[in-house]
């Protein structure tokens, strides 16, 4: 009993300790980041200061332009990002555990999956038209097809002898689906939502350069019409900065269902 305490209490001082030590190490990436950016634009590259950047961001937050452009981006990808996500889990779900589903479903999967979902953004607008339908869509089908897959595989991953152990117990086919197949299962669904959210947000940027009238990569490409550099940053880093919030609730969540996963 000693022996169990004394190992706990061990891994409770390496956790905050790594995570201090990897706090360092990305603020120091950030500061040699921004540094090695000030000195390209210095020695005459064609890349705005971030002094520069930082000024074209105010000036759009003061006349409103950078929040109702993060609003009606932030808004398309998270509804594209929750329904392809969704979809995406019930799919891989029945495609793991049920044979008749995975011959239906697969072949269509892997067919859609050989196609970059903006190769079928033109086809989208001339059947949906250029309202907020087809940008979602699109966001959809890059969420769903980039998160189906690992949820299939982490479902048809799980360890036999759980299972079998379950029904030596006594449960039935739904209580091993809820307490034994979903649980282990957790992990590649996290991995491949987050898969899903980058290219969510790659997928809005093309989407929005093709009639919209706000959102970060319509500013982008009304940005590059006039050669502003500056506001062309601002888009880039926005999104960037946008993605790794949402990456890191993300992760957050994953730390609290897979608690019990021994990670490094």
């Amino acid at each position: 009993m000693a022996i169990v305490s004394t190992e706990v209490a061990g891994a409770t001082r390496v956790r905050p300790r790594k995570s201090r030590t990897l706090l360092i190490l990305n603020v120091v990436s950030v500061v040699a980041g921004l540094a090695i950016w000030w000195g390209l634009s210095l020695a005459g590259l064609q890349f705005p200061t971030p002094v520069e950047v930082v000024s074209a961001a105010w000036s759009m937050s003061l006349d409103g332009t950078l929040v109702t452009d993060i609003g009606a981006s932030l808004g398309r990808v998270l509804a594209g990002f929750a329904l392809g996500s969704v979809a995406a889990v019930l799919a891989g779900f029945l495609m793991g555990w049920y044979t008749i589903a995975r011959g239906l479903f697969e072949p269509w999967i892997q067919f859609f999956r050989t196609i970059p979902p903006l190769a079928m953004l033109p086809l989208v607008l001339v059947l949906m038209g250029i309202g907020e339908s087809p940008k979602i869509f699109v966001i959809f089908l890059a969420a769903f097809l980039a998160c189906v897959i690992s949820t299939y595989q982490g479902v048809v991953n799980v360890d036999r002898t759980l299972i079998n152990a379950a029904r030596v117990l006594g449960a039935d086919d739904g209580t091993i689906f809820a307490r034994v197949v979903v649980p282990a299962s957790t992990p590649f669904i996290l991995v491949g939502m987050r898969v899903g959210l980058g290219s969510a947000w790659g997928t809005l940027v093309a989407a929005e350069l093709l009639a919209a009238q706000a959102g970060l990569g319509h500013r982008m490409q009304s940005a590059q019409l006039y050669y502003d550099l500056p506001t062309i940053f601002v888009g880039i880093i926005t999104i960037g900065i946008l993605g790794l919030i949402m990456d890191r609730l993300l992760m957050l969540a994953g730390n609290k269902l897979t608690a019990w996963q021994e990670s490094r």
